[in-house]
């Protein structure tokens, strides 16, 4: 990697000495529990950089309360796989970020411990549940926010806060030591500025050396029957906009409608967070309890209604999925809007029936990389002096073309930003 990046160049002891005088602020609540834990590696590709972590994740000596009241009552004994990964590579980890709670939904509201604005606009949300990492990376306090995606939990907050978000292959990054949401949609990836150091803050926490890495010619895929209904105008107008100036740059990309995406319309989606963070949590306090949020709790119950046969089914139905894009679309990136819509005002969550409403059209076009175990990332672009995402989608284990292809298209939205 011949890429510059931000802490290579940057004097480390008055930078910390900065960022340790906003900690201790914790102004903005992006921050469950801001610490300090200096690299003790001088050397190594991170050397020098600065790392928030999500509160899902075991930070030595630290609670994981994963954005709840109930949990995090001890501290954890050992890091977290990915956390030990980025250390060892000569990280600075400076706390433990906000979250939606449990880490169930795309918008990023805590009722406990409040909620980060949106450094780009005040009055709209951060985008979840990585709220605070995303925060974190926008207002320069981390250069990498380590975080988790089970339907868009990176690239959302990524797309509102004019960041890149990567959600790697699932197997690709181990989850020891991270609260789970759903074990069969849970990934591990990075927040940052661009592709160059989420790519790098990937072969990191996935132990993947860039010498084992090869790409593959790929085509590029609007699917016309997914994920563009229902846009906002900016977001649809800003995303005709990215296609046709990659088209004019020499990028050939097809637009059509696959059956394939019917199919997986038909999937309850819903099941897996509900019924899996269920069997979870259920061990570990009560489920009923008034210190749980009342929206958190709501999703969890529904899973109360599906019988182990009928999920089951769903998850059948699922690998099927799975197979047959794997088949169909082995080469395939999907190009997509990251999110339906711009992001929110605070003052839109009215209601419940809003906020579900809202929450869905965040989590509508993202998931679909979860459920069929691919790969996914977020670049960043403006339109209308809106921020939002281009997202780009393959199957698993094509991280490191996928990200190639990133790197391509960056220079080109850099120009619409």
């Amino acid at each position: 990697m011949t890429d510059t990046l931000p802490w290579q160049s940057r004097d480390f002891r008055s930078h910390m000495e900065e960022v340790e005088k906003t900690l201790l602020k914790n102004e903005q609540q992006v921050f469950i529990q801001p610490f300090v834990q200096r690299a003790s590696e001088a050397k190594g590709p991170l050397a020098g950089a600065v790392v928030s972590v999500k509160a899902t994740f075991d930070v030595k000596g630290q609670q994981t309360t994963a954005g709840s009241k109930l949990l995090g009552l001890q501290p954890a004994q050992q890091d977290a796989a990915a956390v030990t990964h980025l250390k060892q590579a000569g990280a600075s980890i400076i706390g433990h970020t906000n979250m939606t709670e449990l880490a169930y939904s795309g918008v990023g509201l805590n009722p406990h411990y409040g909620t980060p604005s949106n450094p780009l606009n005040l009055e709209r949300i951060p985008g979840g549940s990585t709220s605070g990492g995303a925060v974190s990376v926008a207002t320069g306090l981390a250069d990498i926010a380590l975080g988790t995606d089970t339907g868009g939990s990176l690239r959302i907050p990524a797309a509102f806060c004019g960041l890149t978000g990567f959600k790697p292959s699932q197997s690709s990054v181990s989850r020891a030591g991270c609260a789970p949401l759903s074990d069969s949609l849970d990934s591990v990836g990075p927040i940052a500025r661009d592709v160059a150091t989420c790519r790098l803050a990937w072969q990191i926490v996935s132990n993947t050396p860039a010498t084992q890495m090869a790409t593959r010619p790929l085509t590029l895929v609007v699917p016309e029957n997914f994920g563009l209904d229902s846009l906002d105008d900016s977001v649809k107008s800003g995303f005709e906009t990215v296609i046709a100036h990659m088209q004019a740059k020499g990028f050939s990309v097809k637009k059509m409608p696959l059956e394939l995406f019917e199919d997986y319309k038909t999937l309850p989606v819903w099941q897996f967070s509900a019924i899996e963070s269920r069997h979870h949590y259920d061990r570990l306090f009560d489920l009923a309890s008034e210190q749980l949020d009342p929206r958190v709790s709501k999703r969890i119950a529904r899973g109360i209604k599906v019988s182990e046969q009928e999920f089951e089914h769903t998850c059948q139905q699922r690998q099927q999925l799975i197979a047959q894009f794997r088949e169909q679309f082995a080469n395939t990136v999907f190009l997509l809007p990251t999110v339906a819509c711009c992001a929110p005002k605070f003052t839109d969550f009215a209601t419940d029936e809003d906020f579900d409403r809202i929450n869905l059209l965040c989590l509508r076009n993202t998931t679909f990389a979860n459920v069929v175990d691919g790969c996914s990332i977020s670049l960043p672009f403006s339109h209308q002096n809106e921020p939002m995402g281009l997202m780009l989608t393959a199957m698993s284990g094509q991280d490191h073309t996928l990200l190639e292809l990133a790197a391509r298209i960056e220079p080109l939205l850099t120009a619409l930003r």
